[in-house]
């Protein structure tokens, strides 16, 4: 009974809302960089041109609001996304948490449970709204199948469900294996930031550190992550949304799609949309660590004035 009562805690459950708007905030922030990563990464005629110049592109092709397509879907699977993730690893953590143990191995370890939960729970929400943000383009990228079934979709809770009867219920799982190899995203992201965390701590002492230094670390830690990981990363939105390969089946799994990319495009092909992806993930990590961590700490005051008073 005591292993569910530290799973099952107040502290967890604030440690996971935070979490979970932390995400939205930064999210809703920096959604047009988000943008600008999956059609790079989905789109191979488009030019690998910086950042900026392909969000000008996209706003003068197809409109200011293209920026924003498929943002409530995102938000929805990436509030209940954060929220699983936030609750699992601080509920782990909590189980004979002393500061003995706190260490860059047990973070890692953690972080990499905590993961495999949020894949095997939340990946069908990721997969639909992947297609929601695609919504539309089949006639401009010559695809036909996942666009034209998407345009069907009037939004997230509608598109599970019209998916599983259609493709059938295990296409919602689609990109699950490199999804499962990309637990270590998340898990190096979240290691990195608890051990730099620790360290400014115990340098600090009981000053509590501002949210700039929380936006930095959390940019170093996302940073990390996010270049070691970045081709599992471009090959698992493929699996989700569907590739536009003539020569290659719909159904190939991640081996065959990383051979292939390997072998047309060389190993850049395998770091197409990374300068979106890093600009997009390294300033919305930020953001959401430093939104995280300013929420829980008003949340865990709130609480202790209020037991003072009681």
């Amino acid at each position: 009974m005591s292993l569910l009562n530290d799973l099952f805690t107040y502290r967890t459950l604030v440690h996971a809302v935070a979490g979970a708007a932390g995400s939205v905030v930064a999210m809703t922030t920096f959604f047009p960089l988000d943008t600008v990563r999956s059609r790079l990464q989905l789109e191979e005629s488009r030019e690998a041109k910086n950042t900026f110049s392909i969000l000008v592109d996209l706003a003068k092709e197809e409109g200011f609001t293209t920026l924003y397509r498929g943002m409530v879907p995102v938000l929805e699977s990436l509030c209940a996304s954060n929220f699983v993730y936030f609750y699992t690893f601080h509920g782990l953590k909590a189980l004979g948490a002393t500061s003995a143990h706190q260490n860059a191995r047990r973070d890692l370890l953690l972080a990499s449970l905590a993961g495999v939960v949020n894949v095997l729970t939340t990946t069908p929400l990721w997969v639909v709204n992947t297609r929601l943000k695609m919504k539309g383009l089949g006639s401009r990228t010559g695809r036909g199948s996942t666009e034209h079934v998407a345009d069907q979709y009037s939004g997230l809770l509608d598109g599970l469900k019209k998916m599983g009867q259609q493709e059938g219920v295990a296409s919602l799982w689609n990109g699950t294996l490199p999804s499962l190899m990309l637990v270590s995203n998340p898990a190096i992201q979240f290691m990195t930031y608890e051990a730099i965390k620790r360290r400014l701590q115990a340098l600090h002492g009981d000053q509590t550190l501002s949210a700039l230094i929380y936006f930095f670390v959390g940019a170093v830690a996302k940073a990390v992550a996010t270049i070691i990981t970045y081709p599992l990363q471009l090959v698992q939105t493929k699996l989700r949304h569907g590739h536009n390969y003539q020569d290659l089946p719909q159904n190939a799994g991640t081996i065959k799609l990383t051979v292939y990319i390997l072998k047309k495009y060389g190993i850049i092909g395998l770091y197409k949309g990374m300068e979106a992806k890093l600009l997009q993930t390294i300033l919305t990590a930020a953001l959401m660590f430093a939104a995280y961590e300013k929420i829980a700490n008003f949340v865990f005051k709130v609480l202790l004035n209020h037991q003072k008073v009681s």
